[in-house]
């Protein structure tokens, strides 16, 4: 009986209270316009001040220079977490740092300090180098079979974040196929707004082989004992940098090239009318923007890269011709971990008729389509589009030992890839091989492995349009 008075007295409690429990939601649910400014005030925080942990090295005002937010700026909570995630991905931009914590702490009512706590990197690097000298690995290895005639052994260092203000200190000294010496200083800022910026680089190199015409859209080499050919640069730069996105630069370069009387030969046209030797200054005019998740392998955002130069200024004029090159890239998320990319890049000189030496145009450097890496193009003029879809694999991080621990996670990340190119390279001679003047076109599948220290290997398989079709290995970026 004592249990049934109990559960009885317990039922008639609770129903004693429902009418108050009622009115009191009620009223909660109209809140008075006091309590409606309570919540309001709830809904966004004022960022009392900016602080930086773990910079041993690098500056207070430079970190602060990448963070799009400042003391007194009003952030609405429902955003915070992007606005922190955007400036985080900034400060990883910028090369620095290994990692990059954000959090907000020492809440006092409506204010707040945003905390940004750097892991910073191995700033002062050196290196063996073991470069190949052909063009890409696959030319090496199958054209060239392997020869370790055609491989410079040398050492490369440099000095990261020298004074604290992102500038770098470089050398590259290199033995073997070429002998080559380069010497150079960047300062991004050295005023106090850390708007402009400075930089000088210097180089010398020297050849016993010689890449002294094409034939059939493949280069030709004749090699002696004697060097064949030899170059030098002196360069000064400036950069200007108002905004986080958008940079401007301009660069001023003397360039000296001889080449052996053999040269001129075999190829008259190698420095234009017989010549064995050539002096000219360059003036180029450079805009960056890109806006992306990261600026080593974007994913999301885009990218834009314009520049105009002029070669042959005043007496120093062997060599006279303008430049104009595009570039412009976007990257955007169709699902999650599936990613596509877009890129078109155009480059045209004046007048048409250069020597050899100033008119390379697909082939080069990074400007080739995927699955022809055995050709090159000559020309004044040429286009490529490349189109990219990825989708991540794998996330994952190794753990290295006997270094520092806060190096110790490699983190590794492996995307499959599916691709199209094309692209057109114009001759006004229309020689050197059946390439010239006509549409391009390749495709394949692939896998990137990328890396912190800006480190990306491409594993590609691609076929163009003459049905051939290779496995290619690469360690750049390909779009």
């Amino acid at each position: 009986m004592r249990t049934v008075f109990n559960i009885s007295g317990l039922w008639l409690c609770l129903l004693a209270a429902l009418p108050a429990r009622a009115q009191v939601a009620d009223s909660a649910s109209q809140p008075a316009p006091e309590q409606l400014t309570v919540l309001q005030d709830t809904s966004y925080i004022v960022v009392r001040d900016i602080v930086v942990t773990g910079n041993k090295r690098t500056r207070r005002s430079v970190i602060l220079r990448e963070i799009g937010i400042k003391p007194g700026d009003t952030l609405r909570l429902r955003n915070l977490q992007s606005i922190l995630e955007t400036n985080r991905k900034q400060l990883l931009n910028t090369s620095l740092f290994l990692n990059v914590l954000t959090n907000v702490k020492d809440w006092n009512g409506n204010e707040a300090n945003v905390v940004f706590d750097v892991w910073e990197r191995w700033y002062l690097l050196a290196f063996p180098v073991f470069k190949l000298a052909d063009r890409n690995f696959n030319q090496w290895w199958v054209e060239q079979k392997k020869s370790l005639r055609r491989v410079n052994v040398g050492v490369k260092a440099w000095q990261d974040n020298l004074t604290g203000r992102n500038d770098e200190l470089y050398t590259d000294i290199s033995f073997g196929y070429t002998q080559k010496f380069v010497l150079g200083y960047t300062l991004p800022y050295i005023d106090r707004k850390l708007r402009h910026g400075i930089g000088f680089s210097a180089s010398f190199s020297r050849n016993r082989e010689i890449n002294y015409i094409s034939e059939d859209n493949k280069q030709q080499f004749f090699r002696q004992d004697d060097f064949l050919r030899r170059q030098m640069a002196f360069g000064v730069s400036y950069t200007y940098r108002k905004a986080i996105s958008t940079r401007h630069q301009a660069f001023l370069t003397y360039h000296s090239e001889s080449v052996a009387d053999s040269v001129a030969k075999l190829n008259p046209n190698y420095l234009g009318d017989g010549r064995t030797s050539v002096h000219y200054a360059e003036l180029v005019y450079r805009l960056d923007y890109i806006q992306a998740d990261s600026w080593q392998y974007p994913l999301v955002g885009q990218s834009f890269r314009g520049e105009v130069s002029k070669a042959g200024l005043g007496p120093l004029n062997d060599i006279d011709f303008v430049k104009i090159r595009l570039k412009g890239a976007k990257y955007w998320q169709f699902a999650p971990k599936t990613y596509g990319a877009v890129s078109l890049l155009g480059q045209v000189k004046f007048p048409n008729d250069l020597p050899y030496a100033a008119s390379r145009a697909l082939g080069y450097g990074d400007d080739y389509l995927r699955g022809l890496e055995y050709y090159v193009v000559d020309g004044t003029a040429f286009f490529i589009l490349k189109n990219t879809l990825r989708r991540e694999l794998l996330n994952f991080k190794v753990r290295l030992p006997i270094v520092p621990k806060k190096f110790s996670n490699l983190p590794v990340r492996v995307l499959a890839k599916a691709y199209g190119d094309m692209g057109y390279g114009y001759s006004k001679l229309g020689l050197r091989g059946d390439l010239s003047n006509r549409m391009l076109y390749t495709a394949g599948v692939g896998l990137d492995v990328v890396s912190f220290y800006d480190t990306c290997i491409r594993f590609e398989y691609s076929i163009n349009q003459l049905g051939e079709k290779g496995l290619f290995l690469h360690a750049k970026l390909d779009m």
